[in-house]
């Protein structure tokens, strides 16, 4: 009993584990007691989600109940306070205490690095929040080195649009903080979102439950899909594959790291979104409806229409309160092309204090930039051609995803080395062989992927149709199948390092 109700870092809570369905099973026996009551359901949600941080994040769930007081608080006089100078500086000290934790934790490495080689200092980085700590408590945490809590980038954004929108009157205050911190902390989309709203969100805490049964079929459906695309697709390939070719590109032929980009690129679109169909379903079935998060976003034809349909959420979360603010398309051409730059910059940074993903978000800016300018040129693009730019884009995107997964840029010049001069060719069959499971779940994974989207209806359709005792028999069988390709060794969600 006691190792289920304390922190273990090697057996946190995870979607793919089967202690979570028994958490999410006593969660849900009580929601289905008192889901009648909405303080009561609130509250009961806003404690387990808790917890769930906790079992995830080990005492940093300390910091998220500090956030949801401070900016609950803060938040009331934002909205309670007639002058405006008065409220933008409510506003700025939220998002100053807001911010000031994630540069802390995710950028002190990154500045102090940077202190080092401009000034020729000699800045040892410890971490000063666990040194405060034991110094108060007499504890003895480890103040080495500073971890990065889980999903503090995904609360912190949704924090900060809630202020943000409060300030715009685009929303009211919640009403109390038991509610605003269910709100924070709803534990399907805690650690790796989508970043949910306050606007769609609130009025649903507040609704009565009301879900069909067909819903509720399509909520499992979700949830299978989403762990069929992380433990047989996204986990399979990565552990067998991927990983080893990443992590040491010079001992495999180009074949083998032109595939293994490829394999990236799928094991991260069905590990992302395979987390977000499951946290969609898992909410479902509760009476929450989350926003969709991912479109098929490798049947995009160009840059834009691919950052309308991955990670939806954090894609309009950058529109709406970084590349409008700074002007948008409103302030001419050259302006336009610099905030599409700045936000995917500010982007790449969001995922990480590092090199590379400073070059993911310059890229990604540099190429919304061309797309916008390309427009200007020809506005009305050939819809013969689609397939092309569908290629195309897949293309620019998939190679850009080196530069996100690889260990260094040096591993991303020496892939690109042993692509273009050492690839291999004649060895190609033997390789094919060799790597022939982790290559046809790939290949599979990618036609799914590109089905028509009605064909992809139909078949969830037929799912949502089916008797009780078809949907009890497929569901045995996927978890038997899933029980198979299960991994032995922890593989947390590629995002929840973010």
């Amino acid at each position: 009993m006691t190792d289920w109700l304390l922190y273990n870092p090697q057996k946190p809570l995870l979607f793919t584990r089967p202690a979570f369905w028994i958490y999410f099973l006593l969660v849900f026996a009580v929601f289905s007691l008192i889901y009648k009551k909405t303080f009561w359901r609130n509250t009961w949600l806003f404690v387990v989600s808790v917890f769930f941080y906790y079992k995830s994040s080990g005492l940093f769930f300390f910091l998220i109940i500090a956030s949801v007081i401070i900016n609950y608080l803060v938040g009331k006089q934002i909205f309670k306070t007639p002058q405006l100078t008065r409220k933008k500086g409510w506003v700025a000290l939220a998002i100053v205490y807001n911010l000031s934790w994630l540069l802390y934790f995710k950028y002190t490495y990154f500045f102090s690095g940077l202190m080092n080689q401009w000034f020729g200092t000699q800045i040892e980085v410890h971490d000063w929040l666990s040194l405060g700590i034991n110094s108060a408590l007499g504890s003895s945490f480890d103040a080495a080195k500073i971890i990065l809590p889980v999903g503090i980038s995904f609360y912190t954004f949704q924090i900060i649009s809630y202020i943000l929108d409060l300030y715009r009157k685009q929303v009211a205050p919640i009403k109390n903080i038991m509610d605003f911190g269910f709100y924070v902390t709803f534990f399907p989309q805690l650690v790796a979102g989508p970043i949910v709203r306050a606007s769609s969100f609130v009025p649903q805490m507040y609704a009565g439950y009301k879900v069909h049964k067909d819903e509720a079929a399509q909520a499992l459906f979700l949830i299978l899909n989403g762990l069929v695309k992380k433990v047989i697709i996204a986990d399979y390939i990565s552990v067998n594959f991927v990983d080893r070719v990443f992590d040491n590109p010079l001992s495999y032929s180009g074949f083998e790291n032109l595939m293994a980009v490829y394999g990236y690129s799928i094991q991260i679109y069905c590990d992302f979104s395979g987390y977000t169909d499951i946290a969609i379903g898992l909410a479902l079935w509760m009476g929450f409806r989350l926003p969709l998060n991912f479109n098929s976003p490798y049947k995009a034809a160009n840059i834009t229409d691919f950052w309308r349909r991955w990670h939806i959420s954090l894609s309009s979360w950058l529109k709406d309160y970084l590349y409008i603010p700074l002007g948008g398309n409103r302030k001419g051409k050259i302006r336009t092309y610099v905030n599409l730059f700045l936000t995917m910059l500010l982007g790449g940074l969001w995922h990480g204090a590092n090199l590379r993903f400073v070059i993911w978000g310059a890229l990604h800016g540099l190429y919304l930039a061309a797309h916008k300018l390309w427009l200007t040129v020809f506005p009305k693009p050939n819809r013969r051609a689609r397939p092309l730019r569908v290629f195309i884009t897949f293309h620019i995107v998939t190679f850009t995803w080196m530069a996100f997964r690889a260990r260094s840029m040096e591993s991303v010049k020496q892939m690109f080395s042993q692509i273009f001069h050492h690839f291999k060719a004649a060895f190609i069959p033997e390789m094919m062989l060799a790597y022939r499971l982790v290559f046809l779940l790939m290949l599979l994974a990618f036609i799914v992927h590109w089905l028509p989207e009605k064909w992809k209806n139909w078949y969830r359709g037929v799912f949502v149709l089916m008797p009780v005792y078809l949907k009890i028999l497929l569901t045995l069988i996927a978890v038997f199948v899933l029980a198979q390709f299960s991994s032995a060794d922890l593989q947390p969600f590629i995002y929840f390092q973010f």
